[in-house]
């Protein structure tokens, strides 16, 4: 069964890239303790690139869920391929434009094989 799930995480892949867009999910690594300063060192910025299509929210899903606001995206990305799953933490990059993640976010994931991650993203 995992092979079939394997197949259709690739498929994903394929069509979000034919009629998704390239975009950059980054996050940031905390820094480690510096003794001699006696705080932390800054942090790191750690970025990826996914397939993702950006969508509008319809307005049956804004009657239906409260936690959304006016301006509130949905991004599918692609699982497959990723280096790291998305979490809230992370910032979401499309066309130059940075988008923060909120809740909820979704990952359809049959049989433990991920195929895509459903954001709401918000600016």
């Amino acid at each position: 069964m995992s092979a079939f799930y394997d197949r259709t995480a690739a498929t994903a892949l394929r069509l979000i890239t034919q009629f998704g867009q390239p975009v950059t999910i980054s996050k940031t690594e905390p820094g480690e303790y510096d003794p001699e300063t006696g705080g932390d060192t800054p942090g790191a910025t750690i970025e990826q690139t996914a397939q993702g299509i950006l969508l509008d929210f319809t307005g049956q899903e804004f009657q239906n869920n409260s936690l959304i606001k006016q301006g509130d995206k949905k991004l599918k990305i692609a699982a497959q391929g990723l280096e790291w799953v998305p979490d809230l933490l992370n910032k979401v990059i499309i066309q130059g434009r940075t988008w923060s993640i909120v809740p909820p976010l979704k990952e359809v994931n049959p049989a433990g094989t991920p195929i895509l991650y459903e954001l709401q993203v918000r600016s």
